[in-house]
């Protein structure tokens, strides 16, 4: 994507090659340069030194490693290393190499071991490489997987340490040398001991196929600036929308060379399973090149189940991307009696593109995303200079107010040391959003169930997306907690010398409500902590992998069943009896409605006496009626109960309540 600086072109001397191309001045040079990026431009500064105790700004111990390094490759490894340390999936250190090693065969982790899903036949013929997919990969060249899992992280820096050891584990039989200095080092085959399904070690010697040119190195002298500038890429959009359409990225660039299988495809990874005629599965959209999605309906029982995958939030034309989604949420709003909403192994893009599809998926108001943004000297100034061109070329005043209070709260962040913004909407003049609506303002979202599918490779956009689903209690997340890619990024040149890119995360995603979770602080930062599913799935099982995801698929659908019919429970009374109590004893509560049922559950929305501050109590009572004892500490006066919400399972919180005024008088 488009660097934020002027890249300023250098005229060298020819290179003459060498393994030390680069002086211990220039790799000391290189690295305080790359440091300073982070010092300057990184948003979750503080937030990484509060997570992982990692000070970027602690030069002294890597400088003296920098010094000790002999070859260049060795200097880049340790730069690397730097930016791993970060834990951020949006920043790495990236050589400019198309050079890759590959051995013709995939691995992820299944049920916490290492296992094949993907085989090229044409480079491993069956004949000389029996082994299969749902074989256990055991050791390369003498390495034992765990140890080259534990050693290949810093080349795969992710925001969920989950994320990081699958990425991890791709980066063992195909290695860019782009994200891998040493990757032109390999020999010409590998040592392979693979763990049959069938029970028995099996040792292969497998060739590496190697492709691209590798990082040639050589002396550089000290760069001689010139005035030139590279050439800018015509923009779509008028001059003044630049800085705005910069900000609102947030996603992973070249998914394809990270070697994860079927991140960012518009297939879903289940895609052979949606043939088994039990799951009477039909598709829609995806038979075509021009599908942005991939779409359809199953039969369950005596449901009619909509499914639509959203493989990225970058569609080559956001016009199209929304088009095609607001004609299969029609028809899903006439055809369905719910929704599954496939975000999984989703690469990010373009954060208001990402709120719009929220907008078709929530039928009432919600808050966004917001943006607390680094606010350095430089791109405050370029956010004054798009407001003034905003204005001087009669933008539209939602664009007008953007620029206005980005650059107003920029302004005041920086001039009072503060390391981010408060957050900031950048789609639209608040950050509380409307549904989408037709010519004639009939809102056009879906109205029924909803569920999201969301996992470990959710990523950046696609993090932003399923917590704004979450807070507006649209329906439950289904899966595995996101990649906690929060943030909005892009690269930058790490030096004259190294000639390397840096990712950067330049704004961190803040969700309406803080969460708590049992690994990070409380916050309402999305950056590390993700997006935590309601209902827990793991698809990364060797039944799934060896079934293409048919028992996934299966308890998915038994699982979107129960939150259709949990919406059609309806509750039409509560009442208390005694209405009034003394401390210590106990009262019964009666719920009345034609769908309950003696397993039906129930929440309850309450305010304590003289509050007005509602608070939540999940799973108060099973079945129609119950008795509650009254704790002898509880406060006297009139506690009265505000909403109720009915669901069949334990962990489904997500549906509305509804709205009752119940009192309950505890006396003493």
């Amino acid at each position: 994507m488009k660097k934020l600086l002027t890249i300023l072109a250098f005229t060298l001397a020819s290179r003459t090659a060498s393994a030390q191309g680069l002086t211990p001045a220039q790799k000391d040079f290189d690295f305080r340069y790359l440091a300073s990026l982070y010092s300057t431009y990184y948003a979750p500064l503080d937030w990484k030194n509060q997570l992982f105790k990692f000070n970027a700004l602690d030069l002294k111990p890597w400088l003296d490693r920098v010094a000790k390094t002999t070859t260049d490759l060795d200097f880049y490894e340790l730069c690397v290393e730097y930016v791993a340390s970060l834990n951020d999936t949006h920043d790495s250190f990236v050589l400019p190499s198309d050079f890759v090693a590959q051995l013709g065969f995939g691995t992820d982790i299944y049920d916490g071991k290492l296992l094949i899903d993907t085989i090229n036949r044409t480079l491993l013929p069956l004949s000389t490489y029996p082994f299969t997919i749902g074989d256990e990969l055991v050791a390369v060249d003498g390495v034992a997987v765990g140890q080259l899992l534990q050693d290949f992280s810093k080349y795969a820096p992710q925001g969920n340490p989950v994320s990081t050891r699958r990425m991890a584990a791709a980066r063992i039989t195909s290695r860019p040398q782009s994200r891998m200095p040493h990757a032109s080092d390999l020999g010409q085959t590998a040592t392979v001991v693979i763990l049959r399904m069938n029970g028995n070690l099996a040792t292969y010697n497998i060739p590496w196929v190697k492709t691209g040119t590798p990082v040639r190195v050589g002396p550089v002298p000290s760069p001689r600036l010139s005035a030139t500038q590279l050439a800018a890429v015509a923009p779509t959009e008028p001059d003044y929308m630049a800085e705005l359409e910069r900000a609102r990225f947030s996603g992973v660039i070249q998914p394809e060379d990270l070697g994860l299988n079927g991140y960012g495809a518009r297939n879903p990874i289940f895609i052979n399973a949606l043939a088994v005629p039990a799951l009477q599965f039909t598709r829609r959209l995806g038979g075509v090149a021009a599908d942005l999605f991939y779409s359809g309906t199953f039969r369950y029982q005596d449901l009619t189940i909509g499914y639509i995958r959203v493989p990225n939030y970058s569609p080559p034309s956001q016009a199209t991307g929304l088009q095609q989604l607001e004609q299969e949420i029609a028809f899903m709003n006439a055809n369905t009696d719910g929704l599954i909403l496939d975000e999984m192994r989703n690469t990010g893009g373009n954060l208001c593109y990402g709120q719009e599809v929220v907008r078709r998926l929530v039928p009432y108001p919600f808050q966004g995303t917001g943006f607390a943004i680094r606010p350095y000297w430089s791109r405050v100034l370029t956010f004054y200079n798009s407001l003034i061109a905003a204005k001087a070329s009669n933008a539209p005043p939602d664009v007008i107010q953007l620029y206005e209070q980005a650059y107003n709260e920029m302004l005041a962040a920086n001039q009072e040391g503060r390391l981010v913004t408060n957050p900031l909407p950048l789609c639209s003049a608040s950050l509380t959003r409307t549904p989408a609506t037709d010519a004639s303002g009939k809102v056009i979202a879906y109205i029924k169930p909803l569920v999201m599918l969301i996992d470990e490779f959710s990523t950046s956009t696609a993090d932003s997306v399923p917590s704004m689903i979450q807070d507006a209690r649209r329906g439950p997340l289904y899966g595995k907690r996101s990649n906690g890619a929060g943030g909005n990024n892009t690269s930058f040149d790490t030096g004259p010398y190294s000639e390397g890119i840096a990712g950067m995360t330049l704004a961190l995603q803040v969700r309406s409500s803080p969460i708590a979770t049992t690994d990070y602080p409380v916050s309402a930062i999305i950056e590390n902590i993700g997006v935590r599913p309601d209902l827990e799935a793991d698809y990364m099982t060797k039944d799934n992998l060896l079934q293409n995801g048919f028992p996934f698929l299966q308890t998915l659908l038994q699982q979107t069943a129960l939150v259709i019919r949990n919406a059609a429970i309806q509750i039409t009374g509560l009442a208390f009896s005694p209405t009034s109590a003394s401390a210590g004893a106990s009262f019964s509560a009666t719920f009345t409605g034609p769908t309950l049922t003696d397993s039906t559950l129930f929440d309850v929305r309450f305010r304590a006496p003289g509050s007005t501050v509602d608070q939540e109590t999940f799973n108060w009572q099973m079945g129609t009626v119950g008795t509650h004892p009254i704790p002898a500490d509880t406060a006297a006066g009139i506690w009265t109960v505000t909403g109720v919400r009915a669901h069949l399972y334990q962990t489904d919180h997500t549906g509305s309540y509804t709205n009752v005024s119940v009192d309950l008088t505890v006396t003493r």
